[in-house]
């Protein structure tokens, strides 16, 4: 009887409506956020669960890998003379394997920049026509030890960052960072924009590689570490951390570039350019992440991966098989002129850095990116906190000053996605969906339920 003489506070497990006749009375209630799982095959959750220790152990094991890589900056090069299994003919793109016929317009037109780019063909109708004739082939970036932001192409003369995972000793590359608007990662293919691409491999290139020379090594996890507690997510916020790189290389810059008007030019650039570090950022999280690969029977996820047509994801316990789904379209904030309607399905291995415990997993280390849909720091710190959820454990290098410094959360479970139906959450830039007119605007989404789905039920599978 004293339940009913004290205050009524209600759980509503079932739709929100059914929340209306308390509000009219003034009764207190909460809502229950319920997702549903992403795979109707309940047999498979029982298997998993019924293996949990052994996956547990496996996941703890990837994790501790990831969590002690050292990811420095050591180098630059040509691709074609550093990146594994690179030809003259091979064009390396973002996201999991795709063909000529199937790619999205900013990644066509990024293919034909960069034919046009390596002299192969002089005018865009030409580089289409080679593009589509068989005689290039393509490869995902993840599957030469690389990562590319946007439609990610890396071409056989393109320069590259060397990273290093000092911890492990395994390396990760990607290009030098364009800036925004009309660039090549986002399908632009115009004259000023392979003009620059020609300025940055004769110019930005070997000013930087001799700075970096050098300089030995860069510390690079250190700078994500710093640039997180200036206001970065270092995916679609990268001042702080292109401010702490410039102040490293600057110095060098000085004193080993060709001439006082290359160094102006090439710090310039870097200054004027916020995004300089996002490159830098996806390179360190994809050489910390591969650190956890192979790990037998770990459902930790090492890929997040779009090419603008497919969302593809990897996990440590399947080795190099891709899990597929389309590519949503992201909520944005466009630009004068367009709308969502003029947006292509999400595209880029940036994703990597979500991945890697960075970007809208630690978005509440960065609350203005929320303003790009109308969102308030609250919703920031709402987004990362869901990450929790469905992650293995948190970083002890990268930490949120706002939750009073907690690690961001690292290690994405495939398993735990799977049954919360929680899905990573992702900040990204937005294409023009045809080719040649580069970034629309910059936005937010959550991954696709399909390629959790498909990776769950295989890994679920296949356990002995």
């Amino acid at each position: 009887m004293k339940l009913f003489e004290s205050e009524l506070k209600v759980v509503n497990i079932g739709l929100e409506s059914f929340r209306q006749g308390l509000n009219d009375t003034g009764t207190r209630s909460v809502q229950v956020q319920f997702k549903p799982p992403l795979s109707s095959e309940t047999g498979l959750f029982m298997k998993a669960g019924k293996k949990s220790a052994r996956i547990n152990k496996a996941n703890q094991k990837a994790l501790t890998k990831i969590l002690a890589a050292k990811p420095a900056l050591v180098g630059m090069g040509v691709a074609l003379d550093v990146i594994p299994g690179m030809k003259k003919n091979l064009i390396l793109h973002a996201g999991p394997p795709i063909t000529w016929d199937r790619m999205c317009g900013p990644m066509r037109g990024a293919v034909m920049g960069a034919l046009i780019y390596e002299g192969m063909a002089k005018a865009p109708k030409e580089a289409e026509k080679l593009a589509a004739s068989g005689k290039i082939k393509y490869s995902p970036c993840h599957e030469h030890n690389c990562v590319g932001p946007m439609a990610g192409i890396i071409s056989a003369s393109m320069p590259v960052f060397i990273v290093k995972n000092e911890a492990d000793g395994n390396y990760s590359y990607a290009t030098q960072n364009e800036g925004l608007g009309k660039v090549l990662r986002y399908g632009a293919y115009s004259p000023e924009v392979i003009e620059r691409l020609k300025w940055m491999g004769k110019t930005l290139y070997p000013t930087l590689k001799a700075a970096i020379k050098l300089l030995g090594r860069l510390d690079l996890k250190s700078m994500v570490a710093q640039a997180l507690h200036m206001g970065d997510e270092v995916h679609n916020r990268n001042r702080a951390a292109t401010s702490l790189f410039y102040r490293a290389i600057a110095p060098a810059v000085i004193k080993t570039a060709r001439d006082p008007e290359t160094a102006a030019d090439v710090l310039e650039f870097i200054n004027g350019n916020d995004h300089f570090f996002l490159n830098l950022s996806m390179a360190l999280s994809k050489a910390s992440l591969d650190a956890g690969r192979g790990v037998k029977d770990s459902s930790l996820v090492v890929v997040m991966a779009r090419n603008g047509t497919d969302f593809g994801v990897q996990l440590s316990g399947t080795g190099g098989k891709w899990f597929t789904g389309p590519a949503p379209v992201p909520d944005a904030l466009y630009f004068p002129g367009y709308t969502k309607a003029d947006a292509n399905p999400d595209i880029g291995d940036s994703a990597i850095t979500e991945t890697n415990s960075l970007g809208g997993f630690a978005i509440a280390a960065a609350p203005a990116i929320v303003q790009f849909v109308g969102g308030t720091a609250a919703d920031a710190v709402s987004y990362t906190l869901a990450m929790y959820e469905i992650t293995i454990g948190e970083n002890n290098i990268y930490k949120i000053p706002y939750l009073n410094f907690r690690g961001t959360p690292t290690g994405i479970d495939v398993i735990k996605v799977a049954k919360s139906g929680i899905l990573p959450f992702i900040d990204t830039g937005v294409a023009h969906k045809k080719a040649g007119v580069g970034q629309v605007g910059a936005g937010v989404l959550s991954a696709p339920p399909e390629p959790f789905a498909k990776a769950f039920e295989y890994f679920a599978r296949n356990l002995k």
